[in-house]
């Protein structure tokens, strides 16, 4: 059984390892787990409730207990997630004031 694939030393580890199975165990570390005040795992795309009233910097305007917010993005930070709501460009919400819908 002869394969073609490059090996690649992992220095956690000390072993030889296809380069496919290092970079998927690297990509698999460097995945941060986001989940909001429940803690609900939280993916691109989820829809959150707020959990309490937020005062929006630079927007003038609260946003209220309740409010939907659709299709969120994870930043790759453990506890802030990118949205899009209406009036309001570059929101990020800290996780831990939101709940998964």
């Amino acid at each position: 059984m002869s394969t073609d694939e490059d090996y690649v030393y992992d220095e956690d580890s000390g072993e030889w390892l296809p380069a496919s199975e290092l970079a998927a165990k690297q990509a698999a570390e460097s995945t941060v787990e986001v989940r909001d005040a429940v803690g609900n795992l939280l993916a691109d795309g989820d829809q959150v409730t707020l959990i309490k009233d937020l005062d929006v910097k630079g927007a003038g305007r609260t946003l209220k207990q309740g409010t939907l917010i659709k299709s969120i993005r994870l930043t790759g930070d453990a506890q802030e997630i990118d949205c899009k709501f209406e009036g309001i460009k570059g929101l990020v919400l800290r996780a831990e004031f939101v709940k998964k819908r």
